[in-house]
């Protein structure tokens, strides 16, 4: 059980997933009582064991659809009758508890400039862990950055090596030009982050398009990137452009659809 609880604190230490089972109850005749505990990884592999055979599979099937989703579930299983789909025949029944562990919600800024700020100070007051990256150092020094979060000075092709980049990462582009974004989106995609969005118009970001496909990258690709970035609110500030993309975030994040609240 100890070599659990660590193994959970080096995943947390280290920003990567996995999903949390314990037996929550037990009775009857069981493979494992209740409070034996296993940790599901990304690649199927299992850390302990909740009883092995059928059911431990099942477990593992519902651990990996918790960390692909990152909401927990409690399942129940009977140990009866396999001919009618039970994992077993020790006649008892199970409850198990199967929790996300996941790296803490990160939004990645590129581009320090004046709404890239805001987004950062924004996303930090909201919860996030907040990196800002920019390729020049001296935007990296304004007084407004000073507490919001770690910093990369360099190119945005080379963000995903200096910086973890995970299944809760929201990666918000307010870069300068089009040449940036595009020497620097297929290695943000190859990372798999949570989202990506790109700053500035329509026509910008057509521009782009067209640039990114003559690069290799395919349309799949190109559809689960945010452009332009943020929800419809009007607004023409950096702070209300910053709002309007961390609403736009936060709507993500949680499965919203951005109406008008209901009740």
């Amino acid at each position: 059980m100890d070599d659990i609880f660590k193994q959970i604190s080096e995943l947390i230490a280290a920003q990567k997933s996995a999903a949390f089972c314990v037996i929550v109850s037990a009775s009857g005749s069981t493979p494992r009582g209740a409070g034996s505990k296993m940790l599901v990884f990304p690649d199927g592999q299992i850390s302990g064991t909740i009883g092995g055979g059928e059911l431990e599979q099942r477990v593992i099937e519902v651990g990996l659809q918790v960390i692909a989703d990152g909401t927990p579930q409690v399942v129940s299983y009977s140990m009866a009758d396999p001919e009618r789909g039970d994992p077993g025949v020790c006649g008892g029944q199970l409850e198990i508890y199967v929790e996300p562990i996941t790296p803490p919600p990160t939004v990645i800024v590129v581009g320090a400039g004046h709404v890239g700020r805001q987004v950062a100070v924004l996303a930090k007051w909201l919860g996030y862990a907040v990196v800002v990256s920019d390729d020049r150092e001296e935007f990296l020094t304004d007084p407004e950055l000073a507490d919001v979060g770690r910093f990369h000075s360099g190119l945005l092709e080379t963000l995903p090596e200096a910086i973890t980049i995970h299944s809760q990462s929201f990666i918000v582009l307010t870069t300068r030009n089009v040449e940036l974004d595009v020497a620097g989106l297929p290695a943000l995609l190859a990372a798999n982050p949570a989202y990506i969005g790109v700053i500035g118009s329509r026509r910008r970001w057509e521009t782009t398009k067209a640039k990114l496909r003559e690069a290799g990258v395919s349309a799949k690709q190109l559809a689960s990137i945010q452009s332009p970035i943020g929800l419809d609110l009007q607004g023409e500030t950096p702070q209300e452009i910053a709002l309007s993309i961390m609403a736009q975030i936060t709507m993500l994040r949680h499965g919203g659809e951005g109406g008008q609240m209901a009740n």
